[in-house]
């Protein structure tokens, strides 16, 4: 939301929509402890004095602008141990102290205890006075999870367990739910703490969402004015903001910072870079950016496909994405394109294109903590589309077991992200496989992956002429053939088999110590060239395509006369001979 001027009519206006609901959250005297997830590490917009905003980290905007009216505010973290906002509060916790020590023979004034067994009493006994005492706190703890991390309760140590006791009966107690009292639990990812905590009634979780694009042409604007951002930028500010989608604004800040100190001006293309490096290195290789160097235009063959994505690139670019599939299932035979088809798409609407790598960990909490940062980003780097290639293998299914429960609670996580409706047409899924008869039914359901592409290796003699020159393009092996299919004598080759081709003419060519390569030469790679041949596997990942697409218009004849009891009768004879091999 945009930066503004707090009122005296009303202090939560101008304040971040995750802050007012915290605020309204309060008001209800229902929960007094609340947990920060998401970017709570990037700035946040505090009071302006002038003209200019200002901003500042978390803890200062929660000290300063939220419980700014709060008597005390305290912070405490394992490494820092306990501090005070302001040096009122230091020397009224001191005193405190000093009594704590004589009433229990501890020396807590001379040194005061940071390890969370010891502090955490010492901050009860100090909010409990206080509150007696008819006065107003706020708590915040940061890095909670290093308190309570999340895991099964038996694999707590000890001190763990007295702190998730601690914290619980915080959240609970009578006292300081009907005191003047806040007590904010601060970490990354949702997924790091003990859900005995996030899941708990008495506890109110609210995400700190990345800043939207009025939020980050705002940031821009309170760092630079206009002339200043022309000096270095040949992107102006609402465009800057615009194409800065999923970027914090510490990450805004740097980029600014670097183009004035380096002199390096801010253009498109290096815009493009730098976003793609800060946000690979936010995600610590969870996503891999892929820049579409193509559009449909490039891909040869699979015509009615085409139209499709092409019809669904026109309601894009109209703004039409209430008609938009949540998600398409692309499946088909090893070499068929399946990837290439997806890159052309996304450089057909103009929108980010994202893989996701490899999120799991052999450590608990770590491969759900690395999906919900995955989430996030989507979340705020929307329009984007996101490809998820071997689907099957990769996302796993509710019956994984094995490893306590985590593949199935990633799996649930993500049908459940990719279902929901309030992104439709902003984050759009494409599910590759070549085995769709693997992936389960929760994902290739309507309203997940609606729409089930089929893609088949070419059909007739133009389809292979056309394939070989697209191919030719994309390995720049010119060479001029009379016919492809001719020479080739109708064999079903796939696109990845004319790669292989079109490269090992080349090396003949090379060899030989010629630049170019020949028709003599594919001539003699091909009457060579025996690529592995798996037609059992072929027949089923073909037939298990035409089971699972969702338009006849799709299937090439001899697939679309067949019948469905025919296709499913040969699929399953097809598995039991696989299965004796």
């Amino acid at each position: 939301m945009a930066k503004e001027k707090r009122s005296k009519s009303d202090p939560l206006s101008g304040m971040p929509a995750w802050a007012q609901k915290l605020a309204q959250k309060y008001y209800t005297r229902t929960v007094s402890t609340f947990l920060l997830y998401g970017a709570v590490r990037d700035l946040q917009p505090l009071s302006s004095q002038g003209d200019a905003p200002a901003f500042g980290p978390l803890k200062t905007f929660l000290a300063d602008e939220l419980f700014g009216g709060r008597d005390h505010v305290l912070f405490y973290d394992r490494s820092s141990g306990i501090r005070a906002a302001v040096s009122e509060t230091q020397t009224d916790f001191q005193r405190v102290l000093q009594s704590y020590d004589t009433l229990f023979g501890t020396d807590y004034a001379k040194v005061m205890p940071r390890d969370p067994g010891r502090a955490l009493q010492v901050l009860e006994n100090y909010m409990r006075m206080r509150l007696s005492d008819g006065k107003s706190l706020a708590l915040i703890i940061d890095f909670a999870e290093t308190l309570t991390p999340a895991g099964d309760l038996s694999h707590l140590s000890a001190e763990d367990r007295f702190v998730l006791a601690t914290l619980i009966k915080w959240a609970s107690d009578p006292q300081f739910l009907s005191g003047d009292l806040s007590i904010v639990l601060i970490v990354e990812n949702l997924a790091e703490i003990s859900p005995r905590i996030s899941r708990n009634p008495y506890v109110a979780n609210i995400e700190i969402a990345l800043p939207g694009e009025e939020e980050r042409h705002d940031f821009i604007k309170g760092k630079l004015d206009g002339k200043r951002l022309q000096a270095i930028s040949d992107v102006p500010a609402a465009p800057l903001a615009k194409m800065t989608a999923g970027l914090s604004r510490i990450n805004l800040d740097r980029l600014l910072t670097e183009a004035m100190e380096a002199g390096v001006r801010i253009t498109p293309d290096v815009l493009k870079e730098k976003k793609k490096e800060i946000i690979q290195a936010e995600c610590h290789g969870l996503l891999e950016f892929i820049e579409p160097q193509h559009t449909l235009d490039a891909v040869s063959g699979h015509a009615k496909a085409k139209v499709m994505l092409r019809q669904a690139s026109a309601a894009l670019k109209q703004g039409k994405i209430e008609v938009m599939p949540m998600g398409y299932l692309l499946s088909g035979p090893v070499g068929t394109g399946k990837t290439f088809m997806v890159t052309c798409f996304a450089g057909d609407i103009g929108v980010p294109c994202v893989k996701f790598l490899n999120f799991r960990s052999q450590w608990q909490g770590v491969t759900e903590a690395n999906l919900e940062k995955i989430f996030n980003l989507l979340k705020a780097l929307w329009p984007v589309a996101v490809m998820i290639d071997e689907a099957d293998a990769f996302l796993g299914n509710r019956d994984s077991s094995g490893d306590s429960g985590t593949s199935s609670r990633v799996f649930a996580s993500i049908a459940s992200f990719m279902g929901d409706t309030a992104y439709r047409g902003k984050i759009i899924w494409f599910l590759l496989t070549c085995r769709p008869d693997l992936l389960p039914i929760d994902l290739k359901r309507q309203g997940r992956a609606e729409e089930h592409l089929a893609l088949f290796y070419p059909q007739t003699d133009a389809d292979r002429d056309e394939l070989f020159k697209a191919m030719q393009k994309k390995t720049k092996v010119s060479v001029e053939v009379p016919s492809f299919s001719a020479l080739s004598k109708g064999h079903p080759y796939s696109g990845a088999d004319i790669e292989a081709v079109l490269v090992r003419a080349k090396f003949r060519a090379v060899a030989e110590g010629r630049e170019q390569a020949t028709a003599d030469d594919v001539t003699a790679v091909l009457k060579d060239f025996m690529p592995p041949t798996y037609p059992l596997e072929i027949e089923l990942q073909n037939l298990v395509a035409v089971q699972e697409c969702t338009s006849k218009a799709l299937l090439p004849d001899n697939f679309a006369q067949m019948e469905r009891e025919q296709i499913t009768r040969r699929i399953q004879e097809l598995k039991l001979l696989l299965a004796e091999r």
